[in-house]
């Protein structure tokens, strides 16, 4: 059993699935679970986990992450971005898995557990977004280092408790008359963080994973229009939805660029979306890891529809 793990972006809402996933795999033996961060005062929900450490960090630093490195056994690669420059994307899903590539080979750990998007391909300079096509170049940067055992996951939306996906549409229908709806015909195969987690810790004790590519999805596929309706209707505020022109969604989501903060959609969203964000049939799922996949009416429809403690309570039971 590989005992210290190195989780880059534990403090996320996957990371923290993932790093509670990880504490009960070791049921408080030895070992570490180390999880870097910047902001190290902002992950208050992960510093009551036994044997897991918050450290100060930046991993885009070559001195910090080579120690981190060097202090564990395996590394869980979490990091991701959905908004930003052509830069952020190449920062966080180019440079930082080469670079991580590197420094393992360097310091002698060779288990990688990377976390990649549906919807990559291996001809990623021809995918329509910029996440994309930086996701499928970290994929191929991570492949070409020889000695790194690693696992790839990809996958689709993610939702839960949690999530600033589902969550967010349910709170929108709470304040507007109608749902303006940019990518409605879009295709997703909603899969659960839970589900998600659970492979990535399986990935960690099962050899004959090392090589392999899962396609992380759930059991239904789902356009946006209807998840968006599905978030309204759990949550008791089901509102029309008016879907848009894919020209007056690009310019909404040019608007919503040009505000302040993190943006609800960007016009990258936009083309990622483009792309069917299912599974292709030609890898293996959850299934195949022994992990039933959980549909996202099972989860969210309980946690929506009545109070948040209670739903999550269901949720681990259930599972």
């Amino acid at each position: 059993m590989k005992k210290n793990i190195l989780v880059l972006g534990g403090t996320g809402f996957l990371g923290r699935s993932v790093c509670e996933a990880l504490v009960r795999r070791s049921g408080g033996g030895e070992g570490r679970i180390i999880v870097p961060s910047r902001h190290p005062q902002r992950a208050k929900h992960l510093r009551t986990l036994p044997t897991l450490e918050v450290v100060q960090a930046n991993v885009h630093d070559d001195t910090c992450l080579s120690r981190l490195i060097g202090e564990s056994d395996a590394v869980i690669n979490l990091v991701a971005i959905l908004h930003g420059q052509q830069a952020d994307f190449e920062k966080a899903h180019v440079a930082l898995p080469l670079r991580l590539a590197r420094i393992c080979e360097s310091a002698g750990v060779e288990r990688l557990i990377h976390v990649s998007a549906l919807g990559v391909t291996d001809s990623p300079d021809a995918a329509p977004s910029n996440y994309l096509r930086t996701k499928g170049r970290g994929e191929a940067a991570l492949r070409c280092t020889a000695g790194l055992e690693l696992t790839i996951l990809r996958p689709s939306v993610i939702f839960g408790e949690h999530d600033r996906f589902i969550n967010l549409f349910a709170k929108l229908q709470r304040i507007v008359p109608v749902m303006a709806l940019a990518g409605c015909n879009a295709k997703f195969q909603p899969v659960w963080v839970e589900d998600v987690a659970q492979a990535i810790v399986h990935s960690l004790d099962h050899p004959e994973t090392i090589g392999q590519t899962l396609e992380c999805v759930g059991p239904q596929v789902m356009t946006l229009g209807e998840i968006v309706n599905s978030a309204g209707v759990w949550s008791h505020h089901p509102r029309p939805i008016l879907p848009l022109p894919n020209w007056v969604g690009y310019l909404e989501a040019l608007g919503m660029e040009l505000l302040p903060g993190e943006p609800l959609m960007s016009r990258d969203n936009l083309a990622s979306m483009s792309t069917p964000n299912v599974a292709t049939g030609r890898l293996p799922g959850l299934a195949q890891w022994g992990i039933h996949p959980t549909a996202m009416s099972s989860i969210m429809r309980p946690f929506l529809g009545r109070n948040q403690g209670s739903a999550r309570l269901d949720a681990w039971r259930k599972h």
